[in-house]
């Protein structure tokens, strides 16, 4: 974490409003984005990120800097995901379905017009892995969490991510290349 985060963090910590706005404006986009990819739609999302944040500055004063700011950040964002997901599934609500609400929301900022198409045959790819292999993906390649933050915000070993990553590309690969070159 940078000087000037950690200044913000203790700032925020001891009641600073302006350094805990900061913070939200620094780190709101991207837990916003990391939830619209995983629930599939902006208010979703927006709950979420608001929930996240709330717990974020309610537990300021105890973030101990054992980590980055950012993997705490997505280590609450995760368990709030989770949470979300429970109450959802015992609602009897269908999570299964995120991706067709997405692509019918339109295409993400981040995506160029001529990488649309295979852009969203890649997340309708990343949908069908099972739920924790898709966050490590979501995390790493999404949010550019390194290996060791990735397994630290989601409290898994480092190695469970790197299982969980080429797990991943196995499938994707299984998917997309030609039927002579998956033996490779």
């Amino acid at each position: 974490m940078s000087d000037h985060a950690e200044s913000l963090c203790d700032r925020a910590g001891a009641g600073d409003l302006s350094a805990a706005s900061e913070l939200l404006s620094r780190f709101y986009q991207r837990i916003f984005a990391y939830f619209r990819r995983l629930c599939g739609n902006d208010d979703d999302a927006a709950d979420l990120t608001q929930k996240t944040f709330f717990k974020v500055w309610t537990s300021l004063a105890s973030f101990r800097r054992r980590s980055s700011f950012s993997t705490w950040l997505h280590g609450i964002a995760h368990h709030v995901y989770l949470d979300w997901r429970r109450a959802r599934q015992a609602a009897g609500w269908q999570t299964d379905d995120w991706w067709e609400a997405f692509a019918a929301a339109g295409p993400s900022p981040f995506d160029d017009a001529a990488e649309r198409d295979s852009a969203r045959y890649l997340y309708a790819l990343v949908e069908r892995l099972e739920e924790g292999v898709k966050e490590v993906v979501h995390l790493h390649y999404y949010q550019g969490l390194s290996l060791s933050e990735t397994a630290e915000a989601l409290g898994i070993a480092t190695s469970t991510v790197k299982y969980r990553l080429r797990e991943a590309l196995d499938f994707l690969r299984s998917q997309t290349c030609e039927p002579k070159l998956r033996t490779v």
